[in-house]
């Protein structure tokens, strides 16, 4: 029998890192206005699957699907975007580990992406970086 979703190995990243960021985008929803947007953070393992890191998988990779459909329901002109980063410059290298052969990038690329997201008009995107 499946495990519910409390039990389940996969239950902490859909409640904390999944629904985390769409509630928070939902919240927004009170004090954005008009033409405002939203950008949500995901990550490599949403194309990029790494040993160990299904669960990653799947939160980044529904984030980023439920951010591109939910961007085409927005009203008032509101936009909402992913920055989609791989390992970051100075991530501790425990954690790097886990991404062999991943290349690091600055974190200067990816505030470039978010501001991307802020300034451009782009809606319902995923950048990848």
């Amino acid at each position: 029998m499946p495990a519910a979703l409390d039990d389940s190995v996969y239950g902490l990243g859909l409640h904390d890192k999944l629904m985390g960021q769409v509630n928070l985008a939902l919240a927004a929803r009170e004090v954005l206005r008009p033409g405002g947007s939203i950008t949500r953070t995901s990550g490599t393992a949403s194309t990029e699957p790494v040993l160990g890191g299904a669960g990653m998988s799947l939160v980044n990779g529904a984030l980023e699907s439920w951010a591109r459909a939910a961007a085409t329901e927005l009203p008032q002109g509101w936009r909402l975007n992913v920055v989609s980063p791989s390992l970051v410059e100075g991530t501790p290298t425990a954690a790097c580990a886990a991404f062999p052969g991943f290349e690091l990038v600055s974190g200067r690329r990816v505030a470039l992406a978010y501001l991307r997201c802020l300034l451009s008009g782009i809606n319902g995107q995923v950048l990848r970086v």
